[in-house]
């Protein structure tokens, strides 16, 4: 079973390179799971951004759903980020909240079952505005119940505000 720490936070926050802190401080070799879907040129570029924040000594693996098929025995791994994997899984079930987390639940669940250590990230995007339409309410409750999930998995859990980490489990 994986040893996950589970880090999350709003955006901007810092999360991410706390994330590969924490990996290169417990791995030479860390691995970077990325789960992101290029939808438009802007996000590119944000890509781009966090490819270059990493070193030589990473390796990357893109995912964009299908993580639980990804064989990581006995690594540190960063998966970068829940917010897109989950954005990915509730637009390929056509917005659909509930088979969206029956879905993702059926792929963590199975995907924390390999022995490594996991340091997940993802966004706190209950703590903003209340959204506009109804698709962004089912989708910020997609993201508040997986982010419940995954840390009632977790070994250790942090906010990160402002580029500070909070250890709040």
């Amino acid at each position: 079973m994986a040893e996950i720490i589970f880090i999350t936070g709003g955006t901007r926050s810092g999360k991410s390179g706390f994330a590969c802190k924490l990996a290169e401080e417990n791995s030479t070799n860390p691995v970077y799971l990325a789960t992101a879907r290029i939808w438009d040129d802007d996000f590119k570029e944000r890509v781009k951004r966090h490819q270059n924040d990493r070193g030589d000594n990473w390796h990357t693996i893109e995912e964009e759903k299908n993580i639980d098929k990804i064989i990581i025995g006995g690594k540190t791994v960063v998966l970068d980020c829940i917010t897109l994997w989950l954005t990915n899984i509730f637009h390929d079930n056509q917005y659909n909240l509930d088979k969206s987390l029956a879905e993702a639940k059926k792929i963590w669940d199975n995907f924390i079952q390999q022995d490594f250590k996991l340091i997940a990230v993802s966004n706190e995007i209950g703590l903003s505005i209340h959204p506009e339409n109804k698709i962004a309410r089912k989708f910020t409750d997609l993201q508040g119940f997986m982010n419940q999930h995954i840390a009632s998995c977790s070994a250790h859990t942090y906010l990160v505000v402002s580029g500070i980490p909070i250890k709040i489990k």
